[in-house]
């Protein structure tokens, strides 16, 4: 009986075996069929990179979602196992981090007016492997074939759908799994990032080696992350750059209410704040709020409008129609750039992209999310509760952004009340002040990037890839310009 036993046992171990090793190899076919060759426009390289698919229901065909990556190894070969692993978010909700953060601001190839890819000297991959997820279900090429499944969509489901993002990704890619992973983004992934890194803390509590994710901080840039403070930063910054005047500023602070979900009782000061709030809007319709010095995108040939803005919008603007109109844009015509090229089908095929032939053209925003149905007032909590897990936590802010100001941010970081390590400084990069920063005890630094707008990489792209690079390697900010 016990060789019986013994007998089963040993069939039920290598039919085990047996499955895992074919899960492997055909996760290996996958990896190479997501391998990147013949991208028009593309300028010689010597770093691999792949893009395409992973399932978020591969036992359930019938109901399927999938998410879109772009990856890139580090630009050096001989960097590839060393470097860490770092995956980019940008916000919206609803925006896509391949359209924004890939080709605008900090990968590799950033997209021109003739369609041809620029190689951007300053590219992220020069300090870590670089993954760019379309996130969630609706954004760009990432999709779902149960249509319901664009009605639920929230912060919650956006964080869960990204960790089972990347559980299916380290299986496609199992070298990178014990690789420093990091998190990064910019903008609403002030919800995704601090979001996705909390549900990665409580799940690794009890993975195994092969679910576990070797997560070590997060980084993140003009950030929404505490309603009241973002609404109330932003007025103070309009106001204290000239954008609107004393009368309107004191009218705004004294009659709107910034609480969240706040109904007031009062019809006529809710009827004055409206009115405040109209003219707040009209201040901003003809520069752009996410970097209030540079030119917008006046181009009739460029015939492109985002459908939506890249961070969600404070309830006292959003009830304006006025306010989803406002012009953006930094190349300022670069959003138009990547919105054609990525309709293209050769770009398509060569990025193993839309493969079911969505109903709908790309958008850089999506135009398919109607519906957001979760999303908390204030991240501070969650981040208060990673930063007391130990990870390292680093919080920039472009400081020519009126979206989310560095106002708004330094109100929201001072509501936590962390014991201050470093005094407000001076950082530097090439003998010139790059920005300021100040340090937390406890691992949060706060640093601005001088003359930055909204997407940091898009103004200032050495400082940016200066400031990532101190982050990853928990160095310090240069403090002279020596």
């Amino acid at each position: 009986m016990a060789f019986f036993r013994n007998s089963i046992f040993f069939t039920v171990l290598l039919a085990t075996a047996a499955a895992v090793e074919l899960e492997a190899d055909q996760e290996a076919r996958r990896r190479e069929g997501d391998r990147v060759t013949g991208l028009p426009g593309q300028p010689p390289v010597n770093f691999s990179h792949y893009a395409g698919y992973v399932k978020l229901r591969p036992d359930q065909p019938q109901e399927q979602k999938a998410l879109f990556y772009w990856f890139f190894e580090a630009h050096e070969a001989k960097d590839v196992g060393s470097k860490p692993l770092v995956l980019w978010l940008n916000g919206g909700p609803g925006c896509s981090s391949i359209a924004y953060g890939a080709a605008q601001e900090l990968g590799p190839f950033l997209v021109q007016s003739n369609g041809q890819l620029k190689l951007n000297d300053f590219s992220w991959n020069k300090a870590a492997n670089m993954l760019f997820l379309e996130a969630p279900i609706g954004v760009g090429f990432s999709y779902t074939n149960k249509s319901t499944d664009l009605e639920k969509l929230g912060d919650k489901i956006t964080a869960q759908d990204s960790y089972a993002f990347l559980i299916g990704w380290f299986k496609r890619f199992p070298n990178f799994r014990l690789h420093h992973f990091y998190l990064a983004g910019e903008s609403y992934a002030g919800h995704y990032v601090p979001q996705l890194a909390d549900l990665i803390h409580e799940r690794n509590q009890n993975s195994s080696k092969d679910t576990f994710i070797n997560l070590k901080g997060f980084m993140m840039g003009n950030a929404a992350i505490d309603d009241e403070r973002d609404s109330k930063g932003m007025v103070e910054y309009a106001w204290s750059h000239g954008i609107i005047s004393d009368k309107l500023y004191h009218n705004i602070m004294n009659e709107c209410s910034f609480t969240p979900d706040s109904n007031s009782t009062n019809q006529t000061a809710a009827t004055h704040c409206e009115e405040h709030a109209r003219g707040f809007t009209l201040a901003y319709s003809d520069i752009d709020i996410y970097s209030i010095y540079s030119p917008i995108c006046l181009s009739s040939s460029s015939n492109f409008t985002s459908p939506t803005l890249l961070t969600a919008t404070p309830r006292i603007f959003s009830m304006h129609e006025l306010w989803h109109q406002l012009p953006l844009g930094y190349d300022p015509c670069t959003e138009a750039y990547a919105n054609k090229f990525f309709n293209r089908e050769d770009v398509q095929r060569a990025l193993h992209a839309n493969v079911t032939k969505l109903s709908y053209p790309y958008t850089p925003c999506s135009g398919v999310i109607q519906r957001w149905t979760d999303s908390p007032s204030s991240i501070l909590p969650t981040i208060q509760k990673l930063l007391n897990a130990g990870l390292r936590i680093w919080v920039y802010s472009g400081d020519t952004d009126g979206r989310v100001p560095i106002t708004s941010t330094r109100y929201s970081i001072n509501k936590m009340e962390l014991e201050v390590e470093e005094e407000w400084r001076a950082w530097y990069h090439k003998q010139e002040v790059a920005g300021w920063v100040e340090t937390y005890r406890g691992g949060l630094i706060l640093a601005t990037v001088r003359g930055a707008g909204h997407q940091v990489p898009v103004f200032a792209p050495q400082q940016s890839l200066s400031l990532f690079s101190h982050f990853l390697s928990a160095n310090t900010l240069p403090s002279s310009r020596s």
